[in-house]
């Protein structure tokens, strides 16, 4: 609908060799929507995304289908997935309500406030182990105007990278900030992985969405 989404198509098809991986299409419909067996709601603008979705027909049909099918929300698409959103646009703005935290937009600043950070992490360890590099190569995070994860409303949510104290503008940063969870079905992450050579998120949710299938 709009976003990074030829990005992430991309790093999709530079995995066909490694994962099994059928056909990686763009979605916006309710028929391209029902043939899916995964859906990835990329990077952009949260706001223009919904609307989009909404004139489209689809917003109702994307909230039922991250209740139960693979689904992976990144920047802008972690705030869509969300259950809750604070500091949106005046008048607030329509939410998948799927993901149970609360996110906070722009939690980092503004376009000039983007960066990168390099961490260790430990939920691709066997991602590393399976490609033959070291358990613990570091990723590159990309933030972009990026969302926080700044509350956890269901214990059942698995809590897989923060970043260090004294990253991000509210009172979260003095103990870290949450920037990637999932649950059940669902990968919420605040950074984009599509815009970096690494290709490790992407195969951690094609092997979510591959186990979810053979469940």
């Amino acid at each position: 609908l709009q976003g990074a989404f030829i990005e992430h198509i991309h790093s999709l098809n530079a995995l066909r060799g490694v994962e099994h991986i059928s056909d990686v299409v763009e979605v916006r419909t309710k028929e391209e929507l029902a043939s899916v067996d995964a859906l990835i709601i990329p990077g952009g603008e949260s706001t223009s995304i919904a609307l989009i979705a909404e004139r489209c027909g689809i917003l109702d049909d994307l909230r039922e289908f991250a209740k139960t099918k693979p689904t992976w929300g990144t920047c802008a698409g972690l705030i869509l997935l969300a259950k809750q959103a604070i500091h949106t646009k005046k008048g607030g703005q329509q939410l998948l309500n799927a993901l149970p935290v609360t996110v906070s937009r722009n939690q980092f600043g503004r376009q000039v406030d983007s960066f990168t950070i390099k961490l260790t992490t430990p939920c691709l360890e066997s991602i590393n182990s399976d490609n033959g590099v070291d358990a613990d190569k570091a990723f590159e995070y990309v933030f972009i105007r990026a969302p926080a994860i700044v509350s956890v409303d269901d214990p059942e949510v698995e809590s897989l990278v923060s970043l260090p104290p004294g990253y991000g503008q509210t009172e979260a940063s003095e103990d870290g900030v949450l920037v990637a969870v999932k649950y059940r079905n669902m990968l919420g992450t605040s950074f984009h992985p599509e815009l970096t050579s690494d290709k490790r998120w992407h195969q951690y949710f094609v092997r979510m969405a591959l186990n979810a299938g053979s469940a």
